[in-house]
C-alpha cells in the first residue's frame, strides 16, 4: 500500500490515529478538533477523514480533498449550496446497525412495561399494577430501510414484531412484509404501533411528520425519531400528544440541537428526549470501515457508502 497522508479531523482523532496506525503503519496521519490546525494540514493531505462539521469548514476555505470518509452517517454539513461537490464522499454504513437496533428496542419495551409512568407512580407512592403489552403482534413501520433499517428490522424480527418499511421507492426486502415508497407513508403509519423514522434529511424527507399526518395515527402509536431532527414539525408532534393523537414519542434528534431553552420538547408529556445518542460512532468498527475504503480507493474499487452529492445520499 503506497504511503500516502491522512487528514483526521474528529474529537477522537488521537484514537484513529492510535487505530490507523496500528492497521496501516505507512499511513502519514495527521489529526486535530482545532479548525487552525486542521486547516494548515488540509491542503497536504489528499485523503480525509472525520466529522462533516469539521470539515465542511475546511471545504468552504477553498481545501479539497480527493476522497473525505465520513465518520457519521449524516453528511449535511457537506451538502451545502456552497461547498464544492468535484471530490469523492462516502459515509458511515454497516457500523451503526446493532448499536440503532438496541436503541429501538430499549425504546419499545420500556413502552409496552410502561416504564416512565411506574417510576412516576413509585415516586408519588402509588401502587401501579396495570398489565403490560407485549411486542408480539405489534405492527413497527421503519421509514427508511437502508442500511440501518434493515440492522433493526432483522434485530426486530425474533420478537414477533410485524415489520414494514418505507424507501425512497418499493421493493421486496425479508424480513420486512413489506416496503413501500414515500408516498405511502400516510397509509402505512396509519396502521403502525411504532412509527421509527431513520430517514436521511434529503429535500423529500424534511416536514413529512406534520398535523396531517398525526391526526393518522392510532391513539396509542409510538413515534421514535433517530433519523433527522427536520423530518418533524416540532409544532404539530407537541400538539398531537396534547390532543391525545399518539400515545408517546422518543425523540433523539431536533432540528437545533442542543435543544434551546425554552423549547417545547422539555415539557411537552410523555415525550423523551435521547440527546442526539442512539447511534454513536464507534472508531474501532469506523477505522475498520476507512481502511477497506482505502484499498478499495487505492485499487479503483466501489467505496462502500458513496455519497451520490448530486442527491444528498
Amino acid at each position: 500500500m503506497t504511503a500516502v497522508r491522512v487528514l483526521i479531523g474528529e474529537a477522537e482523532h488521537a484514537r484513529y490515529a492510535e487505530l490507523l496506525h496500528q492497521a496501516v503503519p505507512e499511513l502519514e496521519l495527521h489529526g486535530s478538533a482545532d479548525p487552525l490546525e486542521l486547516a494548515h494540514w488540509a491542503g497536504r493531505c489528499p485523503l480525509w477523514l472525520g466529522q462533516p462539521d469539521l470539515l465542511a469548514a475546511l471545504l468552504r476555505q477553498g481545501h479539497k480533498p480527493h476522497w473525505l470518509q465520513s465518520t457519521w452517517a449524516g453528511i449535511t454539513p457537506l451538502l451545502a449550496a456552497d461547498l464544492p461537490r468535484d471530490y469523492s464522499l462516502s459515509r458511515a454504513v454497516g457500523i451503526f446497525g446493532q448499536v440503532m437496533a438496541e436503541y429501538v428496542l430499549c425504546h419499545l419495551l420500556a413502552h409496552e412495561r410502561q416504564l416512565f409512568a411506574r417510576l412516576v407512580a413509585q415516586v408519588e407512592q402509588r401502587w401501579d399494577n396495570r398489565v403490560p403489552q407485549s411486542l408480539v403482534g405489534r405492527r413497527a413501520l421503519i421509514v427508511g430501510s437502508g442500511d440501518i433499517g434493515l440492522s433493526v428490522a432483522r434485530f426486530l424480527a425474533p420478537f414477533g414484531i410485524e415489520l414494514y418499511g418505507v424507501a425512497s421507492r418499493a421493493r421486496v426486502l425479508a424480513p420486512f412484509l413489506d416496503v413501500a415508497g414515500l408516498d405511502e407513508l400516510p397509509r402505512l403509519a396509519s396502521q403502525a404501533d411504532y412509527l421509527i423514522n431513520l430517514l436521511p434529511d434529503t429535500p423529500a424527507t424534511r416536514d413529512i411528520y406534520d398535523a396531517a399526518l398525526f391526526a393518522q395515527l392510532k391513539p396509542g402509536a409510538l413515534l421514535i425519531n433517530a433519523g433527522r431532527g427536520v423530518a418533524v414539525v416540532d409544532a404539530d408532534l407537541v400538539a398531537a400528544l396534547q390532543q391525545g393523537q399518539l400515545a408517546a414519542a422518543v425523540i433523539d434528534v431536533c432540528r437545533e440541537e442542543p435543544l434551546p431553552d425554552g423549547h417545547p420538547f422539555w415539557n411537552t408529556p410523555r415525550l423523551l428526549l435521547t440527546g442526539h445518542s442512539a447511534a454513536p460512532t464507534e472508531p474501532r468498527l469506523m477505522a475498520q470501515l476507512f481502511v477497506d475504503n482505502l484499498r478499495r480507493y487505492q485499487t479503483g474499487g466501489q467505496l462502500q457508502g458513496t455519497v451520490d452529492l448530486a442527491r444528498g445520499y
